[in-house]
């Protein structure tokens, strides 16, 4: 009997095995909310998600498979390679966690396999220590709650990297930083402010303020404080200086 995977991030590797003797293929989908509602509706033993994919992330979908009550073996593969979410995501309960790129031939073996728990060379740390500043800032966002599929997700991160390049544009939020952003983006200043604070409200309505604080290595914030725009760029724009990442 084929074993049933659904995929969650557009993988072109499920592509590569819908004429697979092994698995049937029960879904493909880039959307976590619909992910989850073809998996309780079709049923799965394996479903491979990526943790970046748009109306719910992979850290909520893991979460919501493990709470259901069929739930299936979760293998996780990402370009993300953090060490912070191997971790945190085994905790969750996964089975795998991979790193891109992953050929057909080789997540067929780990689909078939025990749960191995053994993170693809080259390993999580010694990827963690060259990764960009993108990634970085990506992974930061996932670990807060910023969900990759709003615009503030994006806005947010160019800001940030704006910062860094050149410090003090973060003394001319309004008239500089928010009108370079939204000509990159070709949209209005006053519509990227808004959306950087969405994203930070967002955040903090998902209530991961420890998340937040350990970042930066002490109580930075409490639940009834939120920080401007101009206070979350610039704290994050120096922790990535900090840590020399250019």
């Amino acid at each position: 009997m084929k074993i049933k995977v659904g995929f969650v991030g557009n993988f072109y590797v499920a592509e590569q095995l819908l004429t697979s003797n092994e698995v049937e293929v029960v879904f493909n989908v880039n959307d976590g909310a619909l992910a989850y509602q073809l998996f309780d509706q079709r049923g799965a033993d394996c479903v491979v998600t990526e943790l970046i994919v748009p109306q719910l992330d992979g850290f909520g979908l893991i979460e919501k498979l493990k709470q259901h009550s069929s739930t299936p073996r979760i293998i996780v593969l990402t370009e993300l390679k953090s060490e912070v979410f191997v971790l945190k995501t085994y905790e969750m309960g996964i089975a795998d966690y991979l790193v891109k790129p992953y050929d057909a031939q080789a997540l067929l073996h780990v689909i078939n396999s025990p749960a191995s728990r053994v993170i693809s060379k080259p390993t999580a740390r010694s990827i963690d220590n060259s990764r960009s500043l993108d990634e970085k800032l990506s992974n930061i966002f996932i670990s807060v709650g910023i969900p990759a599929h709003i615009k503030g997700y994006q806005f947010l991160r160019e800001g940030i990297k704006l910062a860094v390049d050149n410090p003090p544009i973060i003394n001319s939020i309004t008239k500089a930083l928010y009108p370079t952003i939204a000509k990159r983006y070709d949209t209005t200043a006053s519509k990227v402010e808004r959306a950087i604070r969405h994203a930070i409200e967002v955040a903090w309505n998902r209530g991961k303020i420890d998340n937040i604080n350990s970042i930066f290595g002490i109580k930075v914030y409490s639940n009834h404080e939120r920080p401007t725009n101009g206070e979350f760029i610039a704290l994050l724009a120096d922790k990535m200086l900090l840590e020399c990442a250019y």
